[in-house]
Order: structure tokens, then sequence, then C-alpha cells
């Protein structure tokens, strides 16, 4: 299914960095709740990588697969502490890679840091992501979730984005007195 992933990204310079996002990071939104701003953004493709959906997750992932492109785009101008805190976002279940990008526009390549999925032969993996229907269905929870995390960030003994999704869909899932699944 998928090829190895790339190692890890070496260690930058603390000047601007460029990062390819591909799934909710699209949304202006969830960007503003991470990084209380949003960059300047470049529409790019990804060769040779694929955009996955998650089952029992509502954001995708991206492994390298040949002959496969993911369209994303590019956020530059992020700054170190911005890079950190995107980082604490992905967590554990993805490992910031440098890739070449082909901007959509002019077609020049860019390099960039991306969140590759950490496990390549995760059987959670499924078909292809959709960010156009993840709008429509999920956008408001994930930002929810999203606020909630940064949130809890600033607390002293703070979650993990993954602990926050998952206690957030847990809640999500909860019957109200009514009967009904929240949501």
């Amino acid at each position: 299914m998928a090829m190895t992933p790339p190692p890890p990204a070496p260690a930058a310079a603390t000047g601007p960095h460029n990062v390819f996002v591909y799934g909710s990071l699209m949304a202006d939104e969830v960007v503003r709740a991470i990084l209380n701003r949003v960059p300047p953004a470049v529409p790019a493709i990804l060769p040779d990588y694929h955009r996955f959906s998650i089952k029992g997750r509502i954001y995708p992932a991206i492994l390298p697969v040949q002959s496969k492109r993911v369209a994303g785009l590019v956020i530059t101008g992020v700054t170190e502490e911005e890079l950190q805190v995107l980082d604490a976002f992905e967590d554990v279940e993805y490992t910031r890679t440098r890739v070449e990008v082909s901007l959509t526009d002019s077609s020049e390549k860019m390099l960039a840091d991306a969140y590759v999925w950490s496990d390549a032969e995760d059987p959670d993996l499924y078909g292809e992501w959709d960010f156009e229907e993840w709008k429509k269905l999920h956008k408001k929870d994930f930002l929810a979730m999203t606020n909630g995390f940064m949130h809890e960030r600033e607390q002293p003994e703070s979650k993990t984005r993954v602990e926050t999704y998952q206690s957030f869909m847990q809640q999500r899932e909860q019957p109200t007195p009514g009967g009904q699944l929240d949501g």
C-alpha cells in the first residue's frame, strides 16, 4: 500500500517555516484557533503521497504512495514558536517531515514541512479523505475540539490533542436525557 515514510524533518533554522497542510488545517478558522492568526497560504500539490481517511476519526492522514498526489496549501511565514504549537497539535500520530511540493499557480517547487502519519501499516487507513465533505459534516465539531485543546494546553496538566479529541468525541456520543445522541 504505502511506501516507506521519509525520515523526520531535520532541525531547521529558527527563521520562518513553510508548512504543507492537507486536512483540517486548510480551514482558516482552525488555523486561527491554533496560531491566533491566519498566515499567508498558497495552493500546492504534494506528489507521491495519498490522503487517507482514518476509521473512527474525522481528520486525514498522508503517507507516501507512488503515483498519487495530495492537493493542499503551503502556509508560509510560520514562526518557530508556531511550529512548536503545530507539533503539539499534531501530537504523536504524525511525524513532521520535510517534503517538496509544487505550487499550483506556478509549478514552482518549494520545500515545506508536512505532518505524515506515523504508522505506515495502520489498518484503520482507507479510501480518500474529502475536505469539502469534512467542511459540511465535521468542521463545526472539529473547531470546538480544537478550541478545547488550545484552552486545555494552557492548563498546568494539559491533555494531548489525541486525548482531547477522544474525550470530546465520547462526550458527543453520550445520550442526552431524551435518549437522543448529542449532536
